[in-house]
């Protein structure tokens, strides 16, 4: 099978990181969340487009995309991508098209949805919720055409490594401050923390780990926040190698 060209192959170097995004490290992926929240108070919400606490399916269902614009015909023809995870774990994506009473479903089913964007040529006219039962699991911000969520799920059969953790936040009022954490839950098991960092006004904490957080399989990770005042703008992101469980040996690590 043929492979593809990298300089390293001819004695010279090339980082790791673009061999992997490269697809030339067998066995290895990567992921980049990143999530924005414009309104953290008292109360702890997740990093994502909807604010409060996010709140994950129970089980795989199907979603539905629907505008919100004033005259949802005007969003007929939308494309929208769905990635997540399906009931076994496993990455899935399906993409939709909008009719014309501005809504569609997809025929996969989700067990998480960490991702949606707009895929096609046509801008929707208004915000787009992803459903069922009334949750929201995912909503595309009108004009941002994709989803804002600093939050993800660690593919079953894949081990997850974080490496990077950037947290920034911005306010109108002088002496406040932001106390953010980055929390993991194993399947079944309860949400902890990895990291917590208090931040100030306009502040931002950026982490380089040295040595990556080992992260299991189907481990939900996202970050949090809540302010000691009011209407205090929170972004942040993190990204991972997720590696094949078969190249992984687990045996020096300790959680």
């Amino acid at each position: 099978m043929a492979i593809p060209s990298s300089i390293t192959r001819f004695g010279k170097t090339e980082p790791f990181e673009l061999q992997v995004v490269r697809g030339q490290v067998e066995n290895h992926k990567t992921v980049f969340k990143f999530g924005y929240n414009p309104d953290i108070n008292g109360t702890e919400e997740t990093i994502w487009d909807v604010g409060g606490i996010y709140a994950y399916p129970g089980s795989a269902v199907a979603m539905t995309v629907t505008t919100d614009a004033g005259t949802p015909a005007n969003d007929n023809g939308v494309k929208v991508v769905v990635e997540g995870l399906d009931g076994d774990c496993n990455e899935v994506s399906e993409e939709v098209t909008l009719a014309g009473s501005g809504t569609a479903t997809t025929t996969q089913t989700f067990f998480r949805v960490f991702r949606a964007y707009v895929s096609g040529s046509q801008a929707p006219t208004g915000s787009l919720n992803i459903t069922n039962g009334g949750t929201t699991y995912a909503r595309i911000t009108v004009e941002e055409n994709q989803t804002l969520m600093a939050m993800w799920t660690v593919p079953a059969g894949y081990t997850g490594f974080l490496d990077h953790v950037n947290i920034a936040t911005g306010t109108t009022f002088a002496n406040q401050y932001i106390t953010a954490q980055i929390v993991q839950r194993q399947l079944d098991g309860v949400f902890r923390v990895m990291m917590k960092q208090t931040l100030g006004s306009g502040g931002v904490a950026d982490f380089i780990i040295r040595y990556p957080i080992l992260v299991p399989e189907k481990t939900d990770v996202e970050v949090r926040a809540l302010s000691s005042g009011s209407n205090n703008l929170v972004s942040a992101n993190f990204s991972m190698v997720y590696i094949k469980n078969s190249s992984v040996d687990t045996n020096n690590y300790s959680p």
